[in-house]
């Protein structure tokens, strides 16, 4: 367990620890699982996982089925269509207003994160990638210091992940290439521009592996 995690309080650990198992892909998009099942899996009683369960459903990220069952929904093309449409608009401007207040050390932690990300990618360790995708993206977002911008992005990456754990296991890690590298340059030049449209190839390299995936129609076009 992250350490972090470990020392918040119980009700703050135990959602983060569902939040992380979505994130990821533990939980797969429309696998029925029981609220003692969560609970055994978490080691916490039931008030704590009930109130986190309540959130995430919430959020979007779950979906109650009765008899004390819940479920990661399965994305549909429609919805992916519509998460698509403000992933583009919404997180380029993060990373637009995170270049423009970016120093050594940030632009240090993400070269260390993206190193990682590439030898999960060469390893095909799918959890590792998934980890190391996200955490390169939303310390670039915390950068930015635009915490309505953040949220938002922070709660369509938990309605996306499950289903990019599931193109992962399908097409393998080596097939789902980024444009880090583009962003990290654009970072030393002090080019936010440059950042920014980085970003945007980034992002829609992800959402076309999702939208073949699910057979929906292309990513929403934004410049």
């Amino acid at each position: 367990m992250n350490k972090i995690i470990a020392k918040i309080p119980e009700h703050l650990r135990v959602y983060e620890q569902i939040r992380e198992m979505i994130l990821f892909g533990t939980l797969v998009p429309g696998q029925p699982v029981t609220i003692q099942g969560l609970i055994d899996e978490v080691g916490a009683g039931m008030t704590p996982v009930r109130e986190a369960l309540r959130r995430l459903t919430s959020e979007g990220a779950l979906t109650a089925l009765g008899n004390r069952r819940i479920s990661v929904p399965v994305l549909e093309p429609a919805q992916l269509e519509e998460i698509a449409f403000v992933r583009l608009s919404i997180e380029p401007r993060l990373a637009f207003l995170a270049a423009k207040k970016a120093d050594n050390g940030l632009i240090d932690r993400l070269q260390v994160t993206d190193s990682l990300l590439n030898e999960a990618i060469s390893k095909g360790d799918i959890e590792g990638y998934l980890l190391h995708n996200y955490t390169f993206h939303f310390q670039l977002y915390d950068h930015a210091e635009a915490q309505v911008l953040n949220a938002i992005a922070g709660s369509l990456w938990l309605r996306i992940g499950p289903s990019m754990r599931v193109v992962c296991g399908r097409v393998g890690t080596h097939n789902l290439p980024d444009q880090h590298d583009k962003i990290i340059e654009g970072l030393r030049a002090k080019d936010p521009e440059h950042v920014r449209q980085a970003m945007v190839g980034d992002l829609r390299q992800g959402l076309d592996q999702v939208e073949l995936d699910l057979g929906a129609p292309p990513a929403p076009q934004r410049d």
